[in-house]
């Protein structure tokens, strides 16, 4: 099993901060463009715009840069492929989902796509009409929007979605003596109740008798809706079992099943799979001889990246060599259409669903040490500051030389190799290292964004049960493969560029100036200064980062300038990459995980001669870029939602424990925390604090008692107690340590 390697592995010319105008003969300008797409009706594209603004082809290129520029800085969201809204309204229409019911019973519901900044608006749907059933939590509609206050929006049903059943997952629980329904009549009386494991919604649901597929107390299940006949609590049937609540195993199928993750590869898919076959040497450039070696996690069982160095005048000549997935998944093949559907791998604690199915995987697109291997690689030169030149594309059949892991090869550099690294050629972790502190040189001089997260580590025991949360340690080894990575990847950008080929970069745009605003305010109350937004560089946060380095305000200054950046994604646009102050970069250094690099692979081998075939026009590339950037955050949600399930499963063992914590953030409903332990994101409401009259200072940051004196803002520490896990919708509550129990006070 291979972990992703960390979004900060992506970081270093700076990107301006500022976006120019674009003009050309005709062209509107921003304001112009941007009030044309608020008032129209629907949603607009560049041929809409183009009617109205009378502009020509002369004009398309133009228009593009125009349009992804307002779109990177937070002016426009994508609405679809090749379609743009303002970003702080809804379009006229759109598919939202019942989350829930207001107070007087009408239902409340979020849209299903939203890419914009912090929770999605709320809608307050309509009734429907006299004789059409009331919408039930967990529906989908198209409805008709119109905006009544900020993220506030009202909805008019315009079409129930329901070509296919809706589906509930979450936890069954039996009824027991104490609950009233357990006391109704037989023939009213359900099995049992459902409590969804979305906590958007505060829907419960009820699974009538015979519709409970004998699912015992406490299992995890998928349910679909039953027909209402009158009011009170949704029925629906259980269709899926999942597994017992208390079998850590059973929580990463949560995330699965509720974000439609595809996890069971089709036949044919698997067929092709299994037919594959070993690489020849025929047509291939032989590095058989090279001692190439992989450097992954102790748990990986996929190896999709080798390395080599060896010394070359006052630098290094280095060579990073990637299986060759192109080899076997050929374009519109049944197996490139699954990895498309997916996009990427996605990893959980107890288990990995992967791009590609095993046959592949683990087998032959795994460089395994002693075997030969398909690959595509690139020799590059790199001088004593760092910088990179001949770079060199070919398709070869390597045999990897070691099989490594991080903590191996920090042991051999710290003094203590093993039997394996001393079977190593002499000196090449030498010039593995060497090579990497020229490339850390250039990093450090370029100016990046260098965040140090704690990444959580959950470790099972060897029946499912979790057996420790720990601190996930990044050691030089970790950097020295990342920037390795980042060496090919800038390689394979440069070279489609300069021979003109279409190229589906990985950008990553500057902060929006509102959240850099917000952040600049946020670490003044801390005493850290910000430049000007117009004159701001990656390397400008890396200074505040290295301020606090090894403080206790370190943790929360990194969280806080995580949350000013902009979400990295794939565009055939060079916009660059901001937090790595790139001007261009693509990913392909893990085709086995991420579809983005598969099809930079084809596009190499296209560049280099060594096949042939149309190259994607850059619609396609957009459209590519749309559908893997949101299986990408897709997956990225499921990870992190999954570590918070565990994180509560954990600490629903420990409700009551007295644990060390740090305000991340505050608002007027309550106190954010991260528990030390664990990592985990925790709410201290406002209704667990000392009875007084509180008060939220956004400019300073803090939120003050009037009577108590007491104080809280970012980052400072707290002791606090566990009041509530709860497992199914990964939440946790705190309380103080100096209230008692279920202590609740009266909202100020």
């Amino acid at each position: 099993m291979k972990r992703q390697r960390p979004a900060t592995s992506e970081m270093p010319d700076p990107l301006p901060t500022g976006t120019p105008q674009v003009r050309a003969g005709g062209l509107p300008d921003r304001e112009q463009l941007r009030a044309f797409i608020e008032n129209a009706t629907g949603r607009i594209g560049k041929r809409e715009i183009s009617r109205e603004f009378g502009l020509g082809p002369e004009h398309k290129q133009a228009l593009r840069q125009m349009l992804r520029d307002m779109a990177l800085d937070g002016t426009l969201a994508p609405a679809g492929a090749r379609r743009f809204r303002v970003s702080d309204r809804l379009p006229e229409s759109m598919v939202v989902q019942v989350t829930g019911t207001d107070s007087d019973g009408d239902p409340i519901a979020r849209p299903v796509q939203w890419d914009g900044e912090g929770s999605a608006p709320v809608v307050f749907m309509h009734p429907e009409l006299r004789g059409r059933a009331a919408l039930a939590p967990g529906e989908r509609v198209v409805a008709r929007l119109r905006r009544i206050g900020p993220g506030k929006y009202e909805g008019r049903t315009l079409r129930r979605l329901t070509d296919a059943p809706m589906q509930v997952v979450g936890l069954f629980r039996t009824l027991d003596a104490t609950d009233p329904m357990a006391s109704a009549p037989a023939r009213y009386r359900p099995a049992g109740t459902l409590t969804p494991a979305d906590r958007r919604t505060k829907a419960q649901w009820v699974i009538p008798m015979g519709e409970d597929a004998d699912t015992p107390d406490n299992e995890i299940v998928i349910a679909t809706p039953l027909p209402q006949s009158g009011p009170g609590l949704h029925p629906a049937r259980i269709i899926e079992r999942l597994g017992p609540q208390g079998d850590a195993r059973t929580i990463s199928m949560i995330a699965v099943a509720m974000l439609g993750i595809p996890h069971v590869f089709p036949s044919e898919a698997l067929a092709q799979a299994k037919a594959a076959r070993g690489v020849t040497a025929q047509g291939r450039t032989d590095l058989r001889d090279m001692p190439l070696v992989t450097i992954d996690g102790a748990d990986a069982r996929d190896f999709d990246d080798a390395v080599y160095a060896e010394p070359d005048g006052d630098g290094f000549r280095m060579t990073v060599a990637i299986a060759d997935v192109a080899w076997y998944v050929r374009p519109n093949s049944a197996l490139d259409r699954e990895a498309r559907l997916r996009g990427n791998s996605v990893y959980f604690p107890d288990r990995v669903i992967p791009m590609l199915p095993e046959d592949l995987s683990n087998g032959w697109c795994s460089l395994r040490p002693g075997e030969d291997r398909g690959c595509i690689f690139v020799n590059m030169d790199v001088a004593a500051d760092g910088a990179i030149s001949n770079a060199r594309f070919g398709r070869g059949i390597m045999r990897s030389a070691a099989r490594l892991t991080y903590e191996q090869v920090q042991a051999a550099r710290d003094g203590a190799p093993d039997e394996i690294i001393a079977g190593l050629p002499d000196g090449l972790l030498d010039s593995l290292f060497g090579a990497w502190r020229c490339l850390s040189a250039a990093r450090a001089l370029r100016g990046t964004l260098d965040l140090e997260l704690p990444e959580r580590l959950v470790r099972l025991g060897d029946h499912g049960q979790i057996a420790a949360i720990q601190p996930r340690i990044r050691l030089d080894s970790h950097r020295l493969v990342e920037e390795f990575m980042i060496a090919a990847n800038v390689a394979a950008a440069r070279c489609l560029e300069g021979r003109h080929l279409p190229c589906l970069y990985r950008i990553h745009a500057p902060p929006t100036p509102e959240r850099l605003e917000s952040l600049r305010r946020t670490l003044d109350t801390m005493g850290l200064k910000l430049p000007p937004v117009g004159s701001l560089r990656a390397a400008d946060l890396d200074h505040v980062l290295r301020q606090v380095r090894n403080t206790d305000q370190a943790g929360l200054v990194n969280e806080l300038i995580l949350r000013a950046q902009n979400q990295a994604e794939y565009s055939p646009e060079p916009v660059g990459h901001f937090g790595l102050s790139l001007a261009a970069y693509a990913h392909f250094t893990s085709p086995i995980r991420r579809y983005a690099d598969l099809l930079t692979h084809r596009a190499l081998l296209v560049a280099i001669g060594l096949e042939s075939g149309p190259a994607p026009s850059h619609d396609e590339l957009e459209e590519a870029g749309l559908a893997i950037t949101r299986t990408e955050r897709r997956a990225a949600q499921a990870e992190r939602e999954t570590l918070e399930r565990y994180a509560a499963t954990w600490l629903q063992a420990r409700v009551g424990t007295v644990m060390d914590a740090h305000v991340s953030s505050l608002s007027r409903f309550g106190i954010f925390t991260v528990l030390d332990a664990t990592g985990t994101s925790a709410l201290l409401p406002m209704s667990a604090l000392p009875e007084d009259q509180w008060h939220h200072d956004e400019k300073t940051q803090t939120l003050g008692g009037r009577d108590t004196t007491m104080v809280f803002r970012p980052g400072q520490a707290l002791r606090v107690r566990i009041e509530e896990a709860c497992a199914i919708r990964g939440t946790v509550l705190l309380a103080l340590p100096d209230t008692p129990p279920s202590h609740r006070r009266r909202r100020t």
